[in-house]
């Protein structure tokens, strides 16, 4: 059996517990290591025990940087009791410096694993830091085995033109995790729910653009739309959430979910999927593919993008969901404004018809990654000429 550590920069992000469950259930065993954003050491993630790397503070650079320092110092010990791992992923540039180190602890040749699903801002910067950020990446990265990543956009805006990374990519989008394989045939989706007309925006919370943008629709219809929100905020992105949206009086949150054991319910809930982010406008916001993308469609809720985004480019080849111009509520209301039960059935049939593989992963996917990741193992040379023919 195929032993992975997973070394994360948040052991509670509800991705690092959907990344663990495809990884065993593909047939790897898991060590999951990693620093949190709570007060106190998680006790168990996905029936792991985390080793507990310290605390970090989201969007406190500086103060994450001293963390990575002081932990790559302790790894070794931190680490020192569990077996030798057959492979390392790092999640994010900080766990691939750590990635190294714990490398170096067990004295022995562990292929790693860079596993980078956003672009931070301070990546792109013209200036000196950006420079010296890319160029500590392209380091850290010199000699990784495989790069995993989830948007064509990240490859194609980021990893090949500045030239980060030489290793083999390996495409893993943000789909939903079917246990058990489903076709056309037997996929059943229930009846939409009752008007008024719900939009759905659950995950990462992170965009205050977004928040002011769906709340000044909501008064502009007068209740005609209601905003649900589910999931975490980040808080530091908003002077005040929580008042923000008990002040708004058709918006509301739901609060965190459990995924994948939640999203029937909570995307039956609701109409469409808001699927459009301003968190780094210009730059990450506007190349990934979202998990809600997925998610939503799995359960025929209807999208709402930009169509100049990646997003919008893969759901007008899909050619499905609700894509605007521009980001006002102006154009959300011309959009959508005069929408009819008829018009809404049309969206909706659309997704539905899509194959379900295009927003799911199963446990065949699940084994082909755990293969992919056993084959750095033992025939590094052979699978990278594979993965680059």
């Amino acid at each position: 059996m195929l032993h992975v550590l997973y070394l994360v920069h948040d052991v509670s992000d509800p991705a690092v517990r959907r990344r663990i469950i495809m990884l065993k259930a593909g047939g790897a065993q898991v060590t999951l290591a990693g620093f949190r954003r709570s007060a106190g050491p998680i006790a168990e993630v996905e029936g792991l025990h985390p080793i507990d790397l310290g605390a970090t503070r989201d969007g406190r650079f500086a103060q994450r940087l001293a963390a990575v320092t002081k932990a790559a110092v302790s790894i070794g010990s931190k680490l020192g009791s569990m077996p030798r791992p057959d492979l390392i992923i790092a999640r994010n540039l900080e766990m691939l410096a750590l990635a190294r180190r714990a490398k170096s602890a067990f004295q022995a040749t562990v292929p790693i694993v860079y596993e980078c699903l956003d672009i931070h801002r301070l990546m792109l910067r013209g200036d000196f830091l950006g420079k010296a950020m890319r160029g500590a990446e392209r380091y850290l990265a010199r000699d990784v085995k495989l790069l995993v990543t989830s948007s064509p956009a990240f490859i194609a805006n980021y990893f090949k033109p500045f030239g980060q990374i030489a290793a083999p990519v390996e495409l893993l989008e943000n789909k939903y995790f079917e246990p058990a394989a489903v076709s056309l045939n037997d996929r059943t989706a229930a009846e939409p729910v009752a008007q008024p007309w719900r939009i759905g925006w659950f995950g990462a919370l992170r965009c205050r653009r977004s928040l002011e943008l769906l709340a000044e629709f909501s008064r502009r219809l007068e209740g005609r739309f209601e905003i649900i929100l589910r999931g975490r905020p980040a808080l530091s992105e908003f002077p005040d959430f929580h008042g923000f949206v008990e002040s708004e009086p058709w918006l509301s949150f739901g609060g965190p979910y459990r995924n994948p054991e939640d999203m029937a319910t909570i995307y039956r809930e609701v109409h469409f999927s808001w699927a459009i982010d301003f968190f780094e406008q210009g730059l990450n916001s506007e190349w990934l593919l979202p998990n809600r993308l997925y998610e939503g469609c799995r359960f025929g809720v209807v999208p709402i993008s930009m169509g100049h985004t990646e997003t919008g480019r893969f759901l007008d080849q899909q050619g499905i969901g609700v894509l605007l111009p521009r980001a006002t509520p102006e154009a959300l209301e011309a959009a959508l404004g005069g929408l009819e039960e008829h018009s809404f059935e049309e969206l909706r049939t659309r997704v539905l018809a899509r194959n379900p593989r295009t927003w799911s992963h199963d446990r065949s996917d699940c084994r082909a990654l755990v293969e992919k990741l056993r084959r750095l193992t033992v025939a590094p040379g052979s699978y990278a000429a594979e993965a680059l023919a």
